[in-house]
């Protein structure tokens, strides 16, 4: 008959990475509702489509979503919706999601 396998032990590693998954504010979930939805400061979203008011982070990935969703009309750069610009940032202490770092530690 064999003995008993040692139990496992977790390593730092995997537990400093556990820590930092269940602490960090990805974004996600009722923290990170707001700033998705662009309402308070724009969201990660850049700019908006003019047609179909779909939003993107940049120029590249507006420029993909017209070309597939609006191949007929031609792309114009100036008539996006620059969510940033019109939606004014306010300077608060609220901890912003989306950036990466924890509040507990």
């Amino acid at each position: 008959m064999t003995g008993k396998a040692k139990p496992k032990k977790h390593t730092a590693k995997e537990i400093q990475s556990k820590v930092d998954a269940a602490t960090t504010n990805r974004g996600g979930g009722k923290a990170g509702l707001l700033d998705r939805s662009g309402i308070e400061k724009g969201g990660h979203a850049k700019l908006e489509c003019p047609l179909c008011k779909v939003t993107a982070p940049d120029i590249k990935t507006m420029q993909i979503h017209h070309d597939s969703k609006h191949p007929k009309i031609p792309f114009d750069e100036s008539k996006l919706n620059n969510l940033h610009a019109t939606v004014a940032a306010e300077s608060s202490s609220k901890p912003r999601p989306g950036i990466r770092g924890s509040l507990k530690k």
